[in-house]
């Protein structure tokens, strides 16, 4: 469904984002991507997102491909992004509206998919009104409203108390679930890439090249049980080395 060939990108004259690197993400499947900071996880999703342009390399995305309708790729930010003087029913309705779909024509969509993320009875609040993770909810149902085939997410947990991000993970489990939508998630967080993942992708410093593969064979659905198993315990702990020696790699070479 989406996938970098051989690709690099440099920002300026000795500034070497990314190097070489190659990853492939099939359809409906769930891949994390983590890595020290600066190696460029950000960076392979503005490319895949259609933001920016490879230096070098073959970028395959259905972003790159714009319709009359926009795109099949959606894209979630750290920043919720809303728009503070409108209400939540607004701000999700923006993508379909941008679309020359009417308020009216889009009454229906609009709230299906705020039931579904748990903001029925925020329809009409504004941003400010919102807890953080309620405004995340918010960002994820605008990203929602196109059906997207793609669904890219960079650090979108990253703000949240951690009772909060657990919950929203195992919301984002339920309607990636639901929808099958191809995911690239982009986290620092090694637990939250072991219980969300099919596969997760590790990084080295900059310029960024992927180092490593790890593939979660945990089914779905993941409870909470998952996360107290061995099993989750000994993915985090071969992750966590992984991190490490990207780390060390990124210290080295100071």
């Amino acid at each position: 469904m989406i996938s970098l060939d051989d690709v690099s990108k440099q920002f300026a004259p000795g500034m070497l984002a990314l190097d070489s690197v190659s990853l492939k993400v099939d359809a409906g499947e769930f891949v994390s991507i983590v890595g020290p900071s600066g190696c460029g996880k950000s960076t392979v999703l503005r490319l895949l997102a259609g933001l920016d342009r490879p230096t070098g390399g073959t970028v395959n995305s259905p972003a790159l491909a714009l319709t009359a309708n926009g795109t099949d790729t959606a894209v979630v930010f750290q920043d919720a992004t809303l728009m503070p003087w409108a209400s939540v029913f607004d701000n999700v309705w923006l993508p379909l509206r941008l679309q020359g779909i009417s308020r009216k024509q889009a009454s229906e969509a609009v709230r299906q998919v705020l039931a579904a993320v748990g903001l029925s009875d925020s329809a009409a609040s504004l941003p400010s009104q919102l807890s953080g993770g309620m405004k995340m909810r918010a960002s994820i149902a605008r990203a929602l409203i196109t059906e997207p085939k793609v669904l890219l997410m960079d650090e979108p947990f990253a703000a949240l108390d951690e009772i909060t991000r657990q919950r929203l993970n195992a919301e984002l489990l339920d309607w990636w679930y639901q929808r099958r939508m191809t995911t690239l998630f982009v986290t620092h967080n090694v637990y939250e890439a072991v219980f969300l993942s099919q596969r997760i992708i590790v990084m080295s410093a900059r310029p960024g090249r992927v180092v490593a593969s790890f593939t979660i064979s945990e089914d779905y659905p993941r409870t909470q049980g998952f996360r107290s198993s061995l099993m989750y315990s000994k993915y985090c702990s071969d992750l966590h080395d992984a991190l490490e020696s990207a780390h060390a790699r990124q210290t080295a070479s100071r």
